[in-house]
């Protein structure tokens, strides 16, 4: 079930707890808590304590290439002194290990102005049952976009097949590469064709400097407009345990009429009613 709601959280986090907040938004409350409760830590303890929260072992950073993100920030790197972010979007898998957020940030450096971008996260449950980050990648824009509504994904009652053998698992992972694969095939011939047959009805597309565009006909658009031509290589693919939902990312390049730019790009992936898997966010960032 896919729903809208506006809701302002700086006054209903001051009249509720997070169990209330994740009993109203029902599955996906848990997910949303998660990441609210670490953008809270960034703001009392900063940016690092917050995101050492939030990751383990498994975890990578697109910083912008693909680091182990506990190593990373062992390291101590030079993380912006103010971080500050806000899911906007959210959706988890039936299986309820394996979700999604996305939103707007902005960063600053003590001295330095304000800069603004969009995060999307994958997140799955750990052995203890609590959320950490799987992949965090982001983008950055000049800001001045209205904050758009909270939209999320409830996962709905239906049953789904529990797969036991690695070797069924991997094969569902190498159906969304194939579908990847595909995808960055036909980017090479005509963007528009290939978003035009593989994006969702309501995806939204991430570019670098551009504030999110949402809906599969303002993205088509975007993309006749830019004259864009997009050069994919896949190397990583994932999915959730009940299989409705699934991310892959990888290299392009990516050429406009005004330039071109060395990117990564990470797609999430849903499954339809009508079986075909569809892209609901396309993230290209560069690095």
């Amino acid at each position: 079930m896919k729903a809208s709601i506006r809701i302002s959280f700086s006054i209903f986090f001051l009249v509720t707890s997070i169990p209330v907040f994740a009993q109203v938004l029902g599955k996906v409350g848990s997910l949303l808590s998660a990441d609210r409760t670490a953008a809270r830590l960034s703001a009392t303890e900063g940016p690092h304590a917050a995101l050492l929260s939030v990751v383990d072992k498994n975890t990578t950073f697109f910083t912008p290439s693909p680091v182990n993100a506990l190593d990373y920030l062992n390291e101590r790197p030079n993380i912006p002194d103010v971080l500050t972010w806000k899911p906007t979007y959210a959706a988890v898998a039936k299986s309820m290990e394996w979700g999604i957020t996305a939103g707007p940030l902005s960063f600053q450096r003590v001295g330095a102005i304000k800069r603004y971008g969009e995060y999307l996260a994958v997140w799955r449950r750990d052995r203890k049952g609590n959320w950490k980050i799987d992949l965090r990648a982001q983008i950055e824009h000049k800001g001045g976009n209205e904050e758009p509504e909270l939209h999320y994904i409830e996962p709905d009652d239906k049953d789904y097949t529990k797969f036991r053998t690695k070797e069924r698992i991997q094969q569902r992972k190498e159906i969304v590469v194939s579908n990847d694969q595909l995808l960055s095939a036909v980017l090479k011939s005509d963007a528009s064709i290939a978003y035009g047959e593989f994006l969702a009805d309501d995806a939204r597309f991430y570019f670098p400097w551009k504030t999110p565009i949402i809906g599969k006909k303002a993205i088509l658009e975007f993309v006749k407009k830019q004259d864009m031509a997009i050069q994919a290589e896949s190397l990583v693919a994932n999915r959730s345990y009940s299989g409705e939902l699934a991310y892959s990312y990888g290299e392009a390049t990516v050429a406009t009429a005004a330039e071109t730019l060395k990117c990564n790009y990470v797609r999430i992936w849903q499954l339809q009613p009508d079986f075909q898997w569809r892209v609901i966010i396309e993230m290209l960032f560069e690095r």
